[in-house]
């Protein structure tokens, strides 16, 4: 399924690219995404809240990405904000 922000040349290229990486390329770069997309997500968390310590803004993060229920279970003697 072709994402609906890239055009079909460039999904096409893309996926040719993809499919030339090994699997360690390929495990290497989605290690990269996954930290990138964390630090935009902390980034719009801070944005939101910048009267958010770094702590605070790490659990609404925990938060945002495993639910209020698990980062309560991390931290259970600590607020967990809001994201």
């Amino acid at each position: 399924m072709r994402p609906l922000d890239t055009a079909p040349a460039a999904h096409t290229v893309q996926l040719r690219l993809y499919r030339q990486m090994s699997p360690e390329q390929r495990s290497a770069l989605a290690l990269r995404m996954s930290d990138e997309i964390r630090e935009i997500a902390a980034a719009g968390i801070r944005q939101r809240h910048p009267e958010y310590t770094e702590a605070e803004v790490r659990r609404a993060l925990v938060c945002l990405l495993y639910g209020r229920e698990s980062a309560q279970r991390v931290w259970p003697d600590e607020r967990v904000p809001a994201a």
